[in-house]
Protein backbone atom coordinates (compact mmCIF):
# COMPACT_ATOMS: atom_id res chain seq x y z
CA UNK A 1 0.00 0.00 0.00
CA UNK A 2 1.00 3.51 -0.54
CA UNK A 3 3.09 5.51 2.19
CA UNK A 4 1.10 8.73 1.45
CA UNK A 5 -2.33 9.41 1.41
CA UNK A 6 -4.81 11.81 -0.08
CA UNK A 7 -6.16 14.55 1.58
CA UNK A 8 -9.57 14.79 1.85
CA UNK A 9 -10.34 18.54 1.76
CA UNK A 10 -10.34 20.50 -1.34
CA UNK A 11 -7.27 22.78 -2.02
CA UNK A 12 -8.12 26.64 -1.96
CA UNK A 13 -5.03 27.00 -3.67
CA UNK A 14 -1.57 27.15 -2.83
CA UNK A 15 1.63 29.75 -1.04
CA UNK A 16 5.17 29.03 -2.07
CA UNK A 17 6.70 28.85 1.18
CA UNK A 18 10.39 30.94 1.52
CA UNK A 19 13.04 28.81 2.12
CA UNK A 20 14.94 29.17 5.40
CA UNK A 21 18.04 28.50 7.32
CA UNK A 22 17.42 26.64 10.25
CA UNK A 23 19.41 26.34 13.29
CA UNK A 24 20.59 23.50 15.21
CA UNK A 25 20.19 23.99 18.33
CA UNK A 26 20.93 20.55 20.22
CA UNK A 27 23.50 17.34 19.31
CA UNK A 28 23.23 14.17 21.00
CA UNK A 29 23.56 10.04 20.45
CA UNK A 30 19.97 8.92 20.60
CA UNK A 31 17.05 11.37 20.04
CA UNK A 32 13.69 10.05 21.53
CA UNK A 33 10.31 11.41 19.31
CA UNK A 34 7.37 11.51 21.76
CA UNK A 35 7.65 10.20 25.76
CA UNK A 36 4.71 7.96 25.51
CA UNK A 37 5.23 4.34 27.68
CA UNK A 38 7.61 2.98 24.53
CA UNK A 39 9.87 6.84 24.33
CA UNK A 40 10.18 7.11 27.98
CA UNK A 41 11.35 3.81 28.38
CA UNK A 42 13.06 3.79 25.00
CA UNK A 43 15.26 6.92 26.49
CA UNK A 44 15.58 5.75 30.14
CA UNK A 45 17.31 2.55 28.56
CA UNK A 46 19.74 4.39 26.56
CA UNK A 47 20.51 6.59 28.96
CA UNK A 48 21.14 3.48 31.24
CA UNK A 49 23.53 2.03 28.68
CA UNK A 50 26.23 4.79 28.71
CA UNK A 51 25.04 7.06 25.75
CA UNK A 52 23.50 11.13 25.58
CA UNK A 53 20.16 11.15 25.11
CA UNK A 54 17.33 13.39 24.04
CA UNK A 55 13.71 13.36 25.07
CA UNK A 56 11.47 15.09 22.46
CA UNK A 57 7.52 15.93 23.35
CA UNK A 58 4.71 17.73 21.99
CA UNK A 59 2.63 18.20 25.41
CA UNK A 60 3.93 19.83 28.89
CA UNK A 61 4.68 16.50 30.64
CA UNK A 62 6.35 12.73 29.35
CA UNK A 63 3.93 10.08 29.93
CA UNK A 64 2.21 10.27 26.54
CA UNK A 65 -1.12 7.94 27.59
CA UNK A 66 -0.80 7.48 30.87
CA UNK A 67 -0.50 11.33 31.55
CA UNK A 68 -2.17 12.97 28.69
CA UNK A 69 -4.71 10.11 27.97
CA UNK A 70 -5.27 9.73 31.77
CA UNK A 71 -4.97 5.92 30.65
CA UNK A 72 -4.15 4.64 34.84
CA UNK A 73 -4.32 0.96 34.31
CA UNK A 74 -0.93 0.39 32.88
CA UNK A 75 -1.63 -3.52 33.73
CA UNK A 76 -4.88 -4.39 33.93
CA UNK A 77 -4.39 -7.86 32.37
CA UNK A 78 -2.12 -8.57 35.19
CA UNK A 79 -3.43 -11.82 36.96
CA UNK A 80 -1.69 -14.72 39.91
CA UNK A 81 -0.41 -16.86 36.47
CA UNK A 82 0.75 -13.67 34.29
CA UNK A 83 4.41 -14.11 32.81
CA UNK A 84 5.47 -10.50 31.92
CA UNK A 85 9.07 -8.93 30.97
CA UNK A 86 9.02 -6.96 34.12
CA UNK A 87 12.23 -3.83 33.26
CA UNK A 88 11.33 -0.39 33.04
CA UNK A 89 7.23 -1.31 32.82
CA UNK A 90 7.03 -2.24 35.75
CA UNK A 91 9.00 0.50 37.46
CA UNK A 92 7.20 2.67 36.43
CA UNK A 93 3.84 1.11 39.10
CA UNK A 94 6.59 0.52 41.14
CA UNK A 95 8.03 4.08 41.27
CA UNK A 96 4.78 5.76 41.22
CA UNK A 97 3.25 3.64 44.10
CA UNK A 98 6.58 4.28 45.91
CA UNK A 99 5.66 7.97 45.12
CA UNK A 100 2.19 7.85 46.37
CA UNK A 101 1.03 7.76 42.81
CA UNK A 102 -0.84 4.76 42.12
CA UNK A 103 -3.71 2.92 44.51
CA UNK A 104 -4.48 -0.89 43.78
CA UNK A 105 -6.07 -1.35 40.35
CA UNK A 106 -9.92 -2.40 40.98
CA UNK A 107 -9.73 -5.85 38.29
CA UNK A 108 -6.52 -7.28 38.76
CA UNK A 109 -3.30 -7.56 40.43
CA UNK A 110 -1.65 -4.71 39.43
CA UNK A 111 -1.26 -0.77 40.15
CA UNK A 112 -3.56 2.11 38.56
CA UNK A 113 -1.15 4.90 37.80
CA UNK A 114 -2.67 8.03 38.59
CA UNK A 115 -2.31 10.41 35.93
CA UNK A 116 -1.46 13.84 37.36
CA UNK A 117 1.03 12.10 40.03
CA UNK A 118 2.53 10.34 37.27
CA UNK A 119 3.72 13.50 35.39
CA UNK A 120 6.10 14.15 38.56
CA UNK A 121 7.35 10.07 38.39
CA UNK A 122 8.54 11.09 34.98
CA UNK A 123 10.09 13.91 35.60
CA UNK A 124 12.29 12.34 38.19
CA UNK A 125 13.17 9.15 35.97
CA UNK A 126 14.12 11.66 33.37
CA UNK A 127 16.41 13.50 35.52
CA UNK A 128 18.05 10.97 37.24
CA UNK A 129 18.77 9.15 34.19
CA UNK A 130 20.42 12.33 32.75
CA UNK A 131 18.39 12.33 29.89
CA UNK A 132 18.15 16.11 28.11
CA UNK A 133 13.76 17.04 28.38
CA UNK A 134 13.00 18.82 25.19
CA UNK A 135 9.06 19.55 25.88
CA UNK A 136 6.49 22.08 24.25
CA UNK A 137 8.14 20.77 20.77
CA UNK A 138 5.99 19.09 18.01
CA UNK A 139 7.66 17.12 15.34
CA UNK A 140 7.59 18.68 11.80
CA UNK A 141 10.31 16.40 9.80
CA UNK A 142 13.06 14.33 9.64
CA UNK A 143 16.23 15.73 9.11
CA UNK A 144 17.83 13.27 6.56
CA UNK A 145 21.04 12.14 4.66
CA UNK A 146 20.39 9.83 2.26
CA UNK A 147 18.21 7.32 3.48
CA UNK A 148 19.25 7.81 6.60
CA UNK A 149 17.75 9.73 9.13
CA UNK A 150 20.09 11.90 11.65
CA UNK A 151 18.14 14.49 13.34
CA UNK A 152 14.79 16.17 13.25
CA UNK A 153 13.05 19.79 12.81
CA UNK A 154 10.55 20.46 15.38
CA UNK A 155 7.85 23.62 15.81
CA UNK A 156 7.67 25.47 19.13
CA UNK A 157 7.12 29.16 20.43
CA UNK A 158 10.81 29.66 19.80
CA UNK A 159 10.22 28.91 16.51
CA UNK A 160 11.33 26.02 13.71
CA UNK A 161 14.66 24.36 15.40
CA UNK A 162 17.06 21.84 14.41
CA UNK A 163 17.90 18.68 16.83
CA UNK A 164 20.94 16.11 15.34
CA UNK A 165 21.27 12.55 16.10
CA UNK A 166 23.30 9.52 16.00
CA UNK A 167 20.29 7.50 16.15
CA UNK A 168 17.15 8.76 16.06
CA UNK A 169 13.82 6.70 17.80
CA UNK A 170 10.46 7.05 16.77
CA UNK A 171 7.86 6.99 19.58
CA UNK A 172 5.58 9.31 17.63
CA UNK A 173 2.58 6.34 18.27
CA UNK A 174 1.81 7.19 14.59
CA UNK A 175 5.45 6.59 12.88
CA UNK A 176 5.84 9.94 11.97
CA UNK A 177 9.12 10.04 12.09
CA UNK A 178 9.58 7.22 9.37
CA UNK A 179 6.57 8.45 7.43
CA UNK A 180 8.04 11.11 6.34
CA UNK A 181 11.53 9.88 5.83
CA UNK A 182 10.12 7.92 3.20
CA UNK A 183 9.67 4.78 5.25
CA UNK A 184 6.66 1.92 3.70
CA UNK A 185 4.34 2.45 6.37
CA UNK A 186 0.03 1.12 6.37
CA UNK A 187 -2.32 3.64 7.65
CA UNK A 188 -5.76 1.61 8.89
CA UNK A 189 -8.65 2.56 6.98
CA UNK A 190 -10.66 5.38 8.95
CA UNK A 191 -14.19 2.96 9.02
CA UNK A 192 -12.18 0.09 10.60
CA UNK A 193 -10.21 1.98 13.22
CA UNK A 194 -10.37 1.24 16.83
CA UNK A 195 -12.65 3.64 18.44
CA UNK A 196 -10.71 6.73 20.55
CA UNK A 197 -11.74 6.95 23.96
CA UNK A 198 -12.61 10.46 25.74
CA UNK A 199 -11.15 9.84 29.34
CA UNK A 200 -12.62 11.62 32.23
CA UNK A 201 -12.61 11.51 36.20
CA UNK A 202 -14.85 12.27 38.74
CA UNK A 203 -14.70 13.98 42.32
CA UNK A 204 -17.74 13.78 44.90
CA UNK A 205 -18.64 9.92 44.54
CA UNK A 206 -19.65 8.21 48.30
CA UNK A 207 -16.97 5.27 48.27
CA UNK A 208 -19.48 2.86 50.51
CA UNK A 209 -22.52 3.41 48.49
CA UNK A 210 -21.00 2.53 45.64
CA UNK A 211 -19.00 -0.04 46.32
CA UNK A 212 -21.90 -1.48 47.89
CA UNK A 213 -23.89 -1.15 44.66
CA UNK A 214 -21.18 -2.72 42.26
CA UNK A 215 -21.34 -5.48 45.18
CA UNK A 216 -25.12 -5.84 44.63
CA UNK A 217 -24.84 -6.45 40.80
CA UNK A 218 -21.39 -7.37 39.86
CA UNK A 219 -20.18 -7.62 36.27
CA UNK A 220 -18.60 -9.71 34.43
CA UNK A 221 -16.75 -9.66 31.27
CA UNK A 222 -19.52 -11.61 29.93
CA UNK A 223 -21.57 -8.70 30.44
CA UNK A 224 -19.80 -6.63 27.68
CA UNK A 225 -21.26 -9.07 24.75
CA UNK A 226 -24.80 -7.62 23.44
CA UNK A 227 -23.88 -3.71 24.27
CA UNK A 228 -22.81 -2.84 20.61
CA UNK A 229 -19.35 -1.04 20.27
CA UNK A 230 -18.50 -3.83 23.01
CA UNK A 231 -19.32 -7.21 21.66
CA UNK A 232 -16.26 -9.42 21.93
CA UNK A 233 -15.04 -12.42 21.39
CA UNK A 234 -13.33 -14.07 24.25
CA UNK A 235 -11.64 -17.80 24.98
CA UNK A 236 -14.35 -18.65 27.44
CA UNK A 237 -11.71 -18.19 30.51
CA UNK A 238 -12.39 -14.31 30.45
CA UNK A 239 -16.58 -15.05 31.17
CA UNK A 240 -17.18 -15.46 34.59
CA UNK A 241 -14.28 -13.19 35.80
CA UNK A 242 -14.98 -9.69 37.64
CA UNK A 243 -15.03 -6.49 35.19
CA UNK A 244 -15.73 -3.03 36.67
CA UNK A 245 -17.73 -2.63 33.77
CA UNK A 246 -21.06 0.08 33.69
CA UNK A 247 -23.28 -0.12 30.94
CA UNK A 248 -27.13 -0.44 32.46
CA UNK A 249 -27.39 2.91 34.14
CA UNK A 250 -26.51 4.55 29.75
CA UNK A 251 -29.27 1.77 28.62
CA UNK A 252 -31.60 3.12 31.47
CA UNK A 253 -30.63 6.66 30.57
CA UNK A 254 -31.63 6.33 27.10
CA UNK A 255 -35.07 4.50 27.99
CA UNK A 256 -36.08 7.29 30.31
CA UNK A 257 -35.40 10.16 28.02
CA UNK A 258 -32.03 11.18 30.23
CA UNK A 259 -30.11 11.13 27.41
CA UNK A 260 -30.27 10.92 23.53
CA UNK A 261 -31.90 7.87 22.19
CA UNK A 262 -28.44 7.64 19.70
CA UNK A 263 -26.06 7.28 22.64
CA UNK A 264 -25.79 3.27 22.63
CA UNK A 265 -22.17 3.11 22.79
CA UNK A 266 -21.76 4.80 25.65
CA UNK A 267 -20.94 2.07 28.24
CA UNK A 268 -17.07 0.81 29.67
CA UNK A 269 -15.00 0.93 32.60
CA UNK A 270 -13.99 2.40 35.93
CA UNK A 271 -10.32 2.14 37.29
CA UNK A 272 -10.45 2.99 41.02
CA UNK A 273 -13.17 4.82 43.72
CA UNK A 274 -10.85 6.47 46.41
CA UNK A 275 -11.42 7.38 49.66
CA UNK A 276 -11.58 10.76 48.51
CA UNK A 277 -14.76 10.57 46.61
CA UNK A 278 -12.96 10.70 43.55
CA UNK A 279 -13.95 7.88 40.70
CA UNK A 280 -11.56 7.75 38.53
CA UNK A 281 -10.42 6.13 34.65
CA UNK A 282 -13.72 6.73 33.25
CA UNK A 283 -13.42 4.54 30.01
CA UNK A 284 -17.00 5.03 28.96
CA UNK A 285 -16.74 7.23 25.63
CA UNK A 286 -15.93 5.36 22.67
CA UNK A 287 -15.83 7.32 19.07
CA UNK A 288 -15.18 5.18 15.68
CA UNK A 289 -14.23 6.88 12.40
CA UNK A 290 -11.91 9.33 14.16
CA UNK A 291 -8.42 9.47 12.60
CA UNK A 292 -5.34 10.39 14.38
CA UNK A 293 -3.79 11.82 11.81
CA UNK A 294 -6.25 14.02 10.71
CA UNK A 295 -6.65 16.96 12.86
CA UNK A 296 -10.24 17.77 11.90
CA UNK A 297 -11.29 13.78 13.05
CA UNK A 298 -9.44 14.83 16.07
CA UNK A 299 -11.12 18.37 16.52
CA UNK A 300 -14.86 16.10 16.08
CA UNK A 301 -13.98 14.04 18.56
CA UNK A 302 -12.81 16.28 21.93
CA UNK A 303 -15.64 18.09 21.04
CA UNK A 304 -18.18 15.64 20.39
CA UNK A 305 -16.29 13.09 23.14
CA UNK A 306 -16.61 15.71 25.77
CA UNK A 307 -20.28 15.90 25.07
CA UNK A 308 -21.33 12.73 25.20
CA UNK A 309 -19.03 12.14 28.32
CA UNK A 310 -21.42 14.85 30.45
CA UNK A 311 -24.11 12.68 29.44
CA UNK A 312 -22.26 9.66 30.74
CA UNK A 313 -21.77 11.72 33.90
CA UNK A 314 -25.60 12.75 33.87
CA UNK A 315 -26.53 8.88 34.04
CA UNK A 316 -24.36 8.18 36.96
CA UNK A 317 -25.97 10.71 38.82
CA UNK A 318 -29.28 9.23 37.99
CA UNK A 319 -28.69 5.51 38.48
CA UNK A 320 -25.88 4.65 39.78
CA UNK A 321 -25.68 4.25 43.87
CA UNK A 322 -23.14 6.75 45.16
CA UNK A 323 -22.70 9.08 42.55
CA UNK A 324 -25.94 11.09 43.20
CA UNK A 325 -23.26 14.09 43.76
CA UNK A 326 -20.44 13.27 41.22
CA UNK A 327 -19.04 16.21 39.16
CA UNK A 328 -16.08 16.07 36.59
CA UNK A 329 -12.77 16.33 38.01
CA UNK A 330 -11.05 16.74 35.12
CA UNK A 331 -10.80 15.33 31.07
CA UNK A 332 -7.11 14.01 29.64
CA UNK A 333 -5.44 16.70 27.84
CA UNK A 334 -6.57 15.01 24.26
CA UNK A 335 -8.17 12.04 22.59
CA UNK A 336 -6.82 8.33 23.59
CA UNK A 337 -5.88 7.18 20.48
CA UNK A 338 -5.46 3.11 19.28
CA UNK A 339 -4.99 3.07 15.67
CA UNK A 340 -3.30 4.91 13.10
CA UNK A 341 -0.17 3.83 10.90
CA UNK A 342 1.68 1.05 10.90
CA UNK A 343 5.77 0.99 9.99
CA UNK A 344 6.50 -1.88 7.54
CA UNK A 345 9.29 -3.66 9.79
CA UNK A 346 12.12 -5.87 8.77
CA UNK A 347 9.69 -8.62 10.65
CA UNK A 348 5.42 -7.67 11.25
CA UNK A 349 4.16 -9.44 13.80
CA UNK A 350 1.65 -11.54 12.93
CA UNK A 351 -1.75 -12.95 14.33
CA UNK A 352 -0.34 -16.20 14.80
CA UNK A 353 2.59 -14.66 16.65
CA UNK A 354 0.07 -13.56 19.35
CA UNK A 355 -2.12 -15.92 19.45
CA UNK A 356 0.02 -19.03 19.68
CA UNK A 357 3.18 -17.76 21.88
CA UNK A 358 5.89 -16.92 19.13
CA UNK A 359 9.85 -17.87 20.11
CA UNK A 360 12.51 -15.47 18.54
CA UNK A 361 15.98 -15.73 18.69
CA UNK A 362 16.49 -11.95 18.15
CA UNK A 363 13.87 -11.94 21.33
CA UNK A 364 14.12 -8.66 23.55
CA UNK A 365 11.37 -9.54 25.72
CA UNK A 366 8.76 -11.03 26.14
CA UNK A 367 4.68 -10.47 26.28
CA UNK A 368 1.55 -12.29 27.85
CA UNK A 369 -1.01 -13.62 25.55
CA UNK A 370 -3.14 -10.44 26.11
CA UNK A 371 -4.98 -9.22 23.42
CA UNK A 372 -7.44 -6.28 23.76
CA UNK A 373 -9.36 -4.52 20.56
CA UNK A 374 -11.30 -5.38 17.21
CA UNK A 375 -13.69 -7.20 18.96
CA UNK A 376 -11.24 -10.06 20.49
CA UNK A 377 -10.20 -9.73 24.40
CA UNK A 378 -7.96 -12.79 25.71
CA UNK A 379 -6.45 -12.21 29.04
CA UNK A 380 -2.99 -13.84 29.86
CA UNK A 381 -4.26 -16.03 33.15
CA UNK A 382 -3.19 -19.51 31.95
CA UNK A 383 0.89 -18.34 32.17
CA UNK A 384 1.34 -18.06 28.35
CA UNK A 385 3.71 -15.40 26.19
CA UNK A 386 5.11 -14.41 23.46
CA UNK A 387 8.36 -13.26 22.41
CA UNK A 388 9.04 -9.40 20.55
CA UNK A 389 11.66 -9.78 18.24
CA UNK A 390 14.26 -6.81 17.67
CA UNK A 391 13.32 -6.97 14.02
CA UNK A 392 10.39 -5.85 14.73
CA UNK A 393 11.61 -2.66 15.50
CA UNK A 394 13.93 -1.92 12.48
CA UNK A 395 11.62 -0.20 9.73
CA UNK A 396 12.06 -1.07 5.95
CA UNK A 397 13.60 1.56 3.61
CA UNK A 398 15.17 3.79 5.88
CA UNK A 399 18.52 4.11 8.11
CA UNK A 400 19.56 5.13 11.54
CA UNK A 401 15.99 4.79 12.83
CA UNK A 402 13.91 2.61 15.13
CA UNK A 403 10.03 2.61 15.59
CA UNK A 404 8.85 1.44 19.12
CA UNK A 405 4.81 1.62 20.53
CA UNK A 406 2.18 0.79 18.93
CA UNK A 407 3.71 1.96 15.21
CA UNK A 408 5.95 -1.30 15.11
CA UNK A 409 4.74 -3.53 12.39
CA UNK A 410 1.95 -5.79 12.78
CA UNK A 411 -1.34 -6.87 11.14
CA UNK A 412 -4.67 -6.13 12.66
CA UNK A 413 -4.84 -8.91 16.23
CA UNK A 414 -1.09 -8.54 16.37
CA UNK A 415 -1.88 -4.52 16.68
CA UNK A 416 -4.42 -5.67 19.45
CA UNK A 417 -1.64 -7.16 21.63
CA UNK A 418 1.41 -5.03 20.85
CA UNK A 419 -0.45 -1.76 21.20
CA UNK A 420 -0.74 -1.86 25.21
CA UNK A 421 1.25 0.21 27.30
CA UNK A 422 3.00 -2.34 28.90
CA UNK A 423 3.95 -3.96 25.54
CA UNK A 424 4.86 -0.45 24.08
CA UNK A 425 7.68 -0.03 27.50
CA UNK A 426 9.26 -3.93 26.51
CA UNK A 427 9.63 -2.28 22.94
CA UNK A 428 10.94 0.88 24.08
CA UNK A 429 12.96 -0.34 26.35
CA UNK A 430 13.98 -2.89 23.60
CA UNK A 431 14.91 0.37 21.34
CA UNK A 432 16.80 2.24 23.32
CA UNK A 433 19.17 -0.31 24.31
CA UNK A 434 19.76 -1.45 20.89
CA UNK A 435 20.28 2.45 19.71
CA UNK A 436 23.19 3.04 22.31
CA UNK A 437 24.41 -0.93 22.19
CA UNK A 438 25.07 0.49 18.06
CA UNK A 439 26.54 3.75 18.92
CA UNK A 440 29.10 1.67 21.49
CA UNK A 441 29.63 -0.41 18.53
CA UNK A 442 30.00 1.94 15.79
CA UNK A 443 27.62 -0.38 13.63
CA UNK A 444 24.30 -0.05 11.67
CA UNK A 445 20.65 0.08 13.96
CA UNK A 446 20.16 -3.41 11.50
CA UNK A 447 23.62 -5.30 12.33
CA UNK A 448 23.47 -4.28 16.27
CA UNK A 449 25.16 -7.91 18.29
CA UNK A 450 21.37 -9.02 19.59
CA UNK A 451 23.90 -10.98 22.03
CA UNK A 452 24.94 -7.65 23.27
CA UNK A 453 21.45 -6.27 23.49
CA UNK A 454 19.77 -9.03 24.59
CA UNK A 455 22.84 -9.67 27.52
CA UNK A 456 22.41 -5.36 28.56
CA UNK A 457 18.79 -6.25 28.27
CA UNK A 458 18.76 -9.03 31.16
CA UNK A 459 20.98 -6.54 33.17
CA UNK A 460 18.44 -4.14 33.48
CA UNK A 461 16.03 -6.42 34.39
CA UNK A 462 14.33 -7.43 31.53
CA UNK A 463 12.59 -10.76 30.96
CA UNK A 464 13.94 -12.16 27.51
CA UNK A 465 12.99 -16.07 27.18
Amino acid sequence: MSNLRTSRRPSLGSIAEPARTIDVIHRTDVLVVGSGPAGLAAALAAARHGVEVTLVERFGCFGGNITTVGVEGFAWYRHERTVEADGIGREFEQRAYEMGAAVPESQSQSYEIDAEGFKVVADVLVQEAGIHPMLHRSFVSPVMDGDAVIGIVTESKAGREAILARRVIDATGDADVAHRAGAPTHLTPREQMMAVSVMFHLAGVDKRRFAAGVAADPQTYADWAGNGEWNIETSGKEDEMFSPFLHKPFRRAIDEGLIPADLTTIAGTWGAVHDSGELTYMNLVHLAAIDGTDPDDLTRGEIEGRRQAMHAIAALRAYTPGCEQARLRNFGMTLGVRDTRKVRSVYDMTEHDVREQARFDDSIGIYPEFIDGYGVLILPTTGRYLHLPYRNLVPQGVRGLLVAGRASGGDRISHAATRNMACCAVLGQGAGVAAAQSIHDDCELADVSIERVQSELTRQGVRIH
